[in-house]
């Protein structure tokens, strides 16, 4: 299976598409940061962001697109423009009709490391080993698309393969998003 994870940013916007076998053997395909600046109209760079993804979807012809799932963060200002950037993520993936996973960090880090509470040298750790790379994707917005790239096809490749595999935590999310849809829904 080809993924193409998406760590999402408005500023750095890391991206790796990894191939992984069924018996877990992932191999890199492609990794980098689609970048942003600061000072550029918030309209132009979610252009940016979603040109690069498109071509990305385009060269690597990908069969799922997975993404950081976004959480309230301190930072009013980051989750904003990490949420906006999933958003044009989950869009692209919509466009070319590609299946979509969203994988909570705390998931991501236990499928790489075993450690859902794992910092961010672990993570890349991990997944310079899984890929045999002679060093750590740079900057750690690269190392944690691939990880979440690896997490979505070790975890089957689905959002919600069964209910089963869900964790409680992850059941309590996705039941209260459901419950948040009906509320809205005419």
């Amino acid at each position: 299976m080809r993924v193409l994870g998406v760590d999402p940013g408005l500023t750095r916007c890391g991206v790796g598409v990894v191939d992984v076998s069924a018996d877990r053997r992932a191999r890199l395909v492609h990794v980098g940061v689609i970048r942003t600046a600061p000072e550029v109209p918030l309209p132009e760079r979610l252009l940016a962001i979603s040109t690069e993804l498109r071509l990305l979807v385009a060269e690597h012809r990908p069969e799922a697109l997975a993404v950081e799932r976004v959480f309230a963060q301190h930072n009013l200002r980051s989750v904003m423009g990490t949420a906006q950037a999933s958003g044009i993520a989950l869009l692209v993936a919509a466009e070319h009709e590609l299946p979509i996973g969203l994988h909570t960090p705390s998931e991501v880090k236990a499928a790489i490391t075993g450690y859902g509470a794992a910092d961010k040298a672990q993570v890349g750790a991990m997944v310079a080993r899984v890929l045999s790379l002679p060093e750590i994707p740079r900057p750690a917005d690269a190392a944690d698309a691939l990880a979440i790239a690896i997490c979505h096809a070790w975890r089957g490749g689905a959002a919600e393969a069964s209910t089963a595999a869900l964790t409680p935590a992850q059941r309590a999310w996705r039941d209260a998003e459901r419950r948040g849809a009906r509320k809205v829904a005419p």
